[in-house]
């Protein structure tokens, strides 16, 4: 006598036999639910067991993967328990079929963001690591990830089915015709790029233009180089222009910068006096004056020398950046003006005499 069919196994296989259809989509939503629970108990574990253990490893890489791939792992499981849940539930073809390849761009999107992110977040470490500005720059960034996004679009129409060859054609021909429509577009990226890779000009930079224009450079982007002004204004200046301008860039090849504080006094005034009460109050101020460095020593000029009415000399000093001379002349001024005072020493006004020739013949 032959053994009963289970009614299980005539839904599996006659699924539209009849009631016993539920049962297939009641395993379906557990195994998708299970699924996504399932992740968030292995994130849990897997990435604390990861992340204990690439502390004690020498390279980056393995930190900033691991960090990027906790994100997305969650939808991968997802994606994994709903690819199972279709096929339990037994589904139309035509279903599944569009629900193979929404999950196939899914993970092939999530995958590519979380290489760009992974990508960029090395290139950061390694500019810190190493001192270099031009992993912080926003052209970097972006040629990196739309080279990343690009790569991820082409195996992602590749995957459905989709050929690329006849898209990289139309590319290639058309490519000529973009060119033209955005000619200052595409000069100021490529200027963008060369002022990256020269290294003339780095974020951070101190910089002045032919123009006039003065600040710090903020960021190099695809169109536009931001310099923040010393009144905390944006000014945004176009790649292609900033490559055809003279600029001075005062931290390059260092920051540190000279700066040359003019006095005067009143010629009844001692030089040799005047010049070590000068080196006296800026050494003096050295440690108390933010950013007023000891190195190279201060030291006194006599120049310009013999004005209309005073001895002009300057007082030289250093500081650590050209932003920070404004707060040091500020003080330094302060300390020499008190100094003057205490010694007696005139700060002359300005004095002109001014002669009178009578004219011959003349009453006055």
């Amino acid at each position: 006598m032959t053994e009963p069919v289970s009614n299980l196994y005539l839904a599996v296989t006659n699924p539209n036999s009849g009631t016993e259809q539920w049962i297939f989509y009641i395993i379906a939503v557990a195994v998708f639910g299970g699924s996504i629970g399932l992740g968030y108990l292995i994130r849990y574990f897997l990435f604390a067991a990861l992340r204990k253990w690439t502390t004690r490893t020498t390279t980056i890489i393995d930190d900033v993967a691991v960090a990027a791939a906790r994100r997305p792992f969650i939808l991968w499981c997802a994606c994994g328990g709903f690819y199972a849940a279709t096929r339990i539930a037994l589904l139309p073809h035509e279903f599944t079929k569009v629900s193979d390849k929404t999950l196939l761009v899914l993970l092939i999107g999530s995958i590519t963001y979380s290489a760009a992110q992974t990508t960029i977040s090395i290139i950061r470490r390694v500019g810190v690591k190493r001192g270099s500005s031009i992993a912080f720059v926003g052209l970097t960034q972006t040629i990196v990830r739309i080279t990343i996004i690009v790569i991820g679009g082409l195996v992602l129409l590749n995957a459905l089915g989709i050929s690329i060859t006849p898209i990289i054609t139309a590319l290639g021909v058309g490519g000529l015709a973009v060119a033209l429509a955005l000619q200052d577009t595409l000069a100021n990226t490529f200027a963008g790029i060369y002022i990256t890779l020269s290294r003339h000009i780095r974020p951070g930079d101190y910089i002045r233009i032919e123009n006039g224009e003065e600040g710090i450079v903020t960021d190099i982007t695809w169109r536009a180089t931001t310099v923040r002004t010393i009144h905390n204004n944006i000014v945004i200046i176009p790649n292609s222009k900033l490559a055809q301008s003279v600029v001075t860039n005062y931290h390059l090849k260092e920051s540190k910068f000279r700066l040359d504080i003019p006095v005067g006094v009143s010629y009844e005034s001692d030089p040799e006096h005047i010049e070590k009460v000068l080196v006296e109050e800026a050494r003096n101020a050295i440690g108390k004056v933010e950013n007023l460095l000891a190195e190279p020593a201060p030291y006194v000029l006599f120049m310009p020398g013999y004005g209309d009415f005073s001895l002009n000399f300057t007082l030289v000093v250093h500081v650590r950046s050209f932003p920070d001379q404004f707060l040091v002349q500020h003080y330094l001024r302060k300390r020499i003006f008190a100094r003057f005072k205490k010694e007696g020493i005139e700060i002359p006004f300005p004095i002109q005499t001014v002669y009178l020739r009578q004219q011959p013949g003349s009453n006055h």
